[in-house]
């Protein structure tokens, strides 16, 4: 599959797809007073817009743990992950200072501990770190594993793909905010976290580590339980030696989309731009037969014409030559659909 963006582009677009996810759902928490349902909205719906926008440019990832998943899955190469990583939290750290300074346009406003960062502990939620840790990794994992298999190119429905990752993140935020606030995304939580104050700063470690852990095991994992719908990408995944299972029959091609998830590999590149440039059909092996010199094709009573590319009825005499033993009424041939291409006259066995 083509490339279709440029670096500068993919960088500004996750850099810019961050700063809006972390801006209106940081921004929806604080405004709301903290409501879950108001939230978790704001995040998921957030996430969902972003991806529909910027996911053709980009892939839509918006997120580290996203990035590292998506390598070690087979989707991006290694060398692109640092790039990516390096737009999403510039993304978010512009966020977190806009939020900072317009939220001291409320009288009274201190950040310390009130810039919708994440938590555990005595220091925040009360939430024990160990069981934190745990949730924002398992989490982690599952939304990854959402995300790998909607951008699979074996998906049937590839234009719902950033409904699903939207839902799927709103649903984890409305599991996890009143344990940790609700992360699964270490620049979400680095963005605002830097701003607001010593002990959200000394907590960062856990929702950096917990997500990219989650989102390694997701990555490494969801080819040995559900195959691969492509070649791995080079420089990407571990170059482990099982092959990747063959597309499922039916399947359209990959969307803009599915593109810039699955990014280009050269096999996968030449093996499609031959099945789009080869089109052969049983009509044009006649065809080329006869010009060759070999002898006309004649079935049932009707002979192939490789100029007009249909089925004459044959001369007498070369149709008597080609007779069946038992005599038959000649029949015009049937028009059968071929996997190939079109519709072509064909005449019936």
């Amino acid at each position: 599959m083509a490339e279709t963006s440029t670096t500068t582009q993919k960088l500004l677009a996750e850099g810019l797809g961050t700063f809006v996810l972390v801006f209106f759902g940081c921004g929806a928490a604080l405004i709301s007073g903290g409501d879950y349902v108001a939230t978790a909205l704001a995040f998921g719906l957030t996430v969902l817009v972003m991806v529909y926008a910027f996911g053709r440019v980009s892939g839509g990832h918006f997120n580290p743990a996203i990035s590292v998943g998506a390598a070690l899955g087979g989707r991006m190469a290694w060398n692109e992950v640092v790039t990516y990583v390096a737009a999403q939290l510039a993304g978010a750290l512009a966020a977190g200072l806009a939020l900072f300074i317009l939220m001291h346009g409320f009288p009274g406003y201190s950040a310390a501990g009130n810039m919708a960062q994440n938590s555990y502990g005595d220091a925040g939620t009360g939430f024990a770190w160990w069981a934190a840790f745990l949730l924002e990794m398992l989490l982690t994992a599952v939304f990854l594993w959402v995300v790998l298999a909607v951008t699979d190119t074996r998906n049937e429905h590839p234009v719902m793909a950033p409904l699903a990752i939207g839902l799927a993140y709103t649903m984890i935020l409305l599991a996890s905010i009143g344990a940790t606030g609700g992360s699964a995304n270490p620049a979400r939580s680095i963005g605002v976290g830097v701003f607001a104050g010593t002990d959200a700063f000394v907590q960062l470690w856990l929702f950096i580590l917990a997500p990219l852990l989650g989102g390694a095991i997701a990555g490494a994992t969801y080819a040995l339980m559900f195959g691969e719908g492509s070649e791995p990408v080079p420089g990407s995944g571990f170059n482990l030696p099982w092959p990747p299972s063959a597309a499922v029959a039916g399947h359209g091609a990959p969307d803009q989309y599915q593109a810039e998830w699955n990014q280009e590999n050269p096999t996968v590149q030449a093996e499609a731009a031959a099945a789009r440039s080869e089109p052969y059909t049983q009509a044009q092996q006649y065809t080329e037969a006869q010009l060759a010199g070999h002898e006309p094709i004649i079935e049932n009573g009707w002979q192939w014409d490789p100029h007009s590319q249909e089925w004459i009825p044959a001369p007498q005499q070369q149709a008597q030559q080609h007779a069946p033993q038992q005599p038959q009424q000649a029949q015009p041939p049937a028009q059968q659909t071929w996997p190939d291409q079109g519709t072509h006259a064909h005449p019936e066995e």
